[in-house]
């Protein structure tokens, strides 16, 4: 064969295969010849078309694979959310993820934690807000969730029943708001500890000197080996209180219900977008956005635990 009809064939099968998508035009991408869709240069000259095209056509279909593993929750996460690195951070997310799925119009955050009161006060800012006086307390949610509450509460007075927050801070908080509250159990833990042996002063001290951020680490590692930091001592930490940069509230899309032991109060938040999504925090309720059959859909299971129904990320 001549060297002219060498590269008649050659430039024939670039042309083919650029024009499959995968491959791209030497002169878009490298002076000295084809490229593929790595970037890497590319010997043609003992290739037949056919092979050439039926290897795009593998690398193609290699490359939807990869898109379709995420299926399922993964599939319904924020657009670049950071997926936690750490059996911490996969904890986290097992625990208070569903709020990541939420839709109706809201917005929920692209992390699990946020590390301070700056990383919150700038998701915070570019929310559409909505405030409202319920049960004697100026509250604040995202305004779809807000709007989804108030036809709820409408909906369970027309049945003669109440929907009011269980306390001041029942809807949105601060990051600093929630490191008091996470302060109040680990402090107090900290002494009972010491005095119990578990814990050496200087280790206690150590702890307490931590950034909130580190800390919550340390202590969640600390429970796995049974020194507890909730309330009682008893148990696991969160049961008592979500750690900070963690807590649904600084998205907005939280409300913790005085009358969550009423059924049919359950019943009229779940038609209106809220559900229970935290097993631990029986008050608590999460604004999703959607109907209930519409939640497997979005990677959450169902959950039962003492007559209530809670949903929670398939993972």
């Amino acid at each position: 064969m001549n060297s002219n009809l060498i590269s008649r064939i050659t430039f024939i099968a670039a042309c083919v295969v650029a024009a499959s998508g995968c491959w791209t035009s030497p002169k878009s991408q490298s002076p000295e010849g084809p490229v593929n869709y790595r970037n890497e240069r590319v010997d043609f000259s003992n290739t037949n078309v056919k092979d050439l095209v039926n290897s795009n056509k593998a690398m193609n279909s290699n490359r939807e694979d990869d898109r379709s593993k995420k299926e399922g929750y993964a599939a319904n996460l924020p657009s670049g959310f950071e997926q936690p690195t750490d059996d911490v951070g996969r904890m986290l997310l097992r625990e208070y993820g569903s709020v990541f799925v939420a839709r109706g119009g809201v917005t929920p955050p692209a992390k699990v934690v946020f590390r301070d009161q700056d990383e919150v006060s700038g998701f915070q800012s570019g929310l559409k807000t909505s405030k409202a006086t319920i049960g004697g307390s100026r509250l604040e949610l995202q305004a779809p969730a807000m709007e989804a509450l108030q036809a709820a509460i409408g909906q369970a007075r027309a049945k003669g029943l109440d929907i009011s927050p269980r306390g001041a801070d029942s809807a949105k908080r601060t990051y600093d708001e929630t490191v008091g509250l996470w302060k109040s159990r680990v402090d107090p833990a900290l002494v009972h500890w010491v005095g119990k042996g578990k814990l050496t002063k200087a280790d206690a001290d150590r702890i307490k000197g931590m950034s909130t951020f580190d800390q919550v680490k340390e202590v969640l590692r600390l429970e796995e080996q049974g020194i507890y930091f909730a309330k009682d001592l008893s148990k696991s930490i969160i049961y008592s209180v979500a750690p900070p940069g963690t807590s649904q509230h600084l998205s907005l899309l939280a409300f913790d219900v005085k009358e969550f032991d009423n059924a049919e109060v359950r019943r009229i938040l779940n038609e209106n977008g809220w559900f229970q999504t935290v097993a631990s925090d029986l008050p608590h309720f999460t604004y999703l956005g959607v109907k209930e059959s519409e939640l497997s859909g979005l990677g959450l299971k169902r959950m039962t635990s003492s007559g209530r129904t809670f949903w929670v990320p398939d993972v």
